[in-house]
């Protein structure tokens, strides 16, 4: 795909989104303490402004369409607000996890700050479907199902301009630096799941498993970055734990 395909496919989402009706919030929802604190947290880290990013995009194709997915960012903060709120929790203003990936990125070229974001996304698959599936509640499932399909998105999206940006870079030279960048998901992926553990075994996922699927996840998306084709993995929809909610 080229950045005009991208675009085009940001575009179409956008217009999607813009026709489809919100999530029921007036049915009001039911999130166990647990979840609730960690769904503030995950809140925190989509609702940023996106500015850094885009400054560092350019103005051709690639730009707009990094506007789109900024845009798109802000509305699973949104809806996560909203869901928040439909239970009766409040948001919070900070959490330190967020603090440290914001001051990491912006510290970082376009090319750095896309490894350090990819990293935040593919975690954000494994924990969007684990709400997806853990839950009972109807509207907690609508808004993790929307959200998890635009992260299925925003990955091989990612990649792509990862692809190019690593393009010139010789075989030894890549391979170091994926193999800190492994390090550096392995350190993040286990944080995540030490800081959000009782929020995921609520949700029928223990922290091991979190930490063993995000990492199969990370080799799919490096496998795009290196211009393989991804193996198909089928992931069996876990059974719902009964009694938590």
């Amino acid at each position: 795909m080229t950045y005009a395909h991208w675009l085009r496919d940001f575009e179409t989402e956008a217009e999607r989104r813009r026709l489809r009706d919100d999530p029921p919030w007036g049915r009001g929802a039911q999130l166990h303490p647990d979840v609730a604190r960690s769904i503030q947290r995950f809140q925190v880290g989509e609702a940023g402004d996106g500015a850094n990013l885009i400054a560092k995009a350019g103005g051709d194709d690639y730009a707009a369409a990094v506007r789109l997915f900024v845009a798109e960012e802000q509305n699973h903060a949104r809806m996560l607000e909203e869901l928040l709120q439909a239970a009766g929790v409040p948001t919070i203003a900070s959490h330190w996890s967020d603090a440290v990936f914001v001051r990491l990125r912006r510290a970082l070229g376009l090319r750095l700050e896309l490894m350090v974001l990819l990293i935040a996304e593919v975690v954000a698959l494994r924990y969007y479907r684990a709400l997806r599936d853990g839950t009972a509640d109807p509207l907690v499932t609508r808004v993790a199902s929307l959200i998890l399909a635009d992260e299925e998105r925003h990955v091989p999206f990612h990649c792509h301009r990862l692809r190019i940006g690593f393009a010139t870079l010789g075989r030894p030279a890549r391979a170091l630096v994926f193999g800190a960048w492994r390090l550096l998901l392995l350190g993040v992926t286990i944080t995540v799941a030490a800081d959000h553990g009782r929020a995921l075994r609520r949700l029928g996922v223990g922290r091991l498993v979190f930490v063993a699927d995000v990492l199969v996840a990370f080799e799919a998306a490096l496998a795009r970055i290196r211009g393989e084709e991804p193996k198909p993995r089928h992931v069996p929809k876990r059974a719902r734990p009964r009694g938590l909610f």
